[in-house]
């Protein structure tokens, strides 16, 4: 999995927990609706840490608190050749 494909899965998890819709999420999150559609579509390949962050919010977490998985945890990090 990548690392998109991990905040994906976190933000459907999250939502199911709180038995939110992700146009829920998108206007708890100050973020249209669209942006959070093509997150979880995989159109945007590269969301921002604002973006991210703004979601934390919507969910009423810490960035910390978002990234606190065993999947997260388990990345390896990716240095430039």
């Amino acid at each position: 999995m990548t690392i998109v494909e991990y905040i994906n899965h976190r933000i459907i998890e999250l939502c199911q927990e709180r038995n939110l819709s992700f146009s829920a999420l998108g206007r708890l999150s100050e973020l249209p609706a669209t942006t959070i559609k093509n997150i979880l579509n995989g159109d945007s390949q590269n969301p921002g840490i604002v973006t991210i962050q703004k979601i934390c919010n919507g969910f009423g977490l810490t960035l910390i608190e978002f990234f606190d998985t065993e999947e997260f945890h388990a990345l390896e990090p990716k240095f430039p050749k």
